[in-house]
């Protein structure tokens, strides 16, 4: 799958969040920043990406994800 392509599912999976997605085969590196992770521990966070990531995980599509998962204050540290 193209990195524009998964840049766009997650975009569209977390919505008013700024996305960042690299790599380079199936090892991709992702940045999302938003609101929506406001109060959630790294794990939960950790887990909205992953949900949306989930089907191109299992089918092998992407082998392995670095994620930050930030909200904008931390971003601003």
């Amino acid at each position: 799958m193209e990195l524009d392509s998964i840049q766009k599912l997650l975009e569209d999976g977390l919505s008013g969040c700024q996305v960042d997605v690299s790599g380079d085969g199936n090892r991709i590196s992702v940045q999302v920043v938003g609101d929506l992770f406001e109060g959630l521990s790294k794990v939960k966070r950790q887990q909205k990406v992953y949900g949306l990531l989930k089907e191109l995980i299992s089918n092998g599509e992407i082998h392995a994800v670095n994620m930050q998962t930030l909200t904008p204050a931390e971003v601003n540290k």
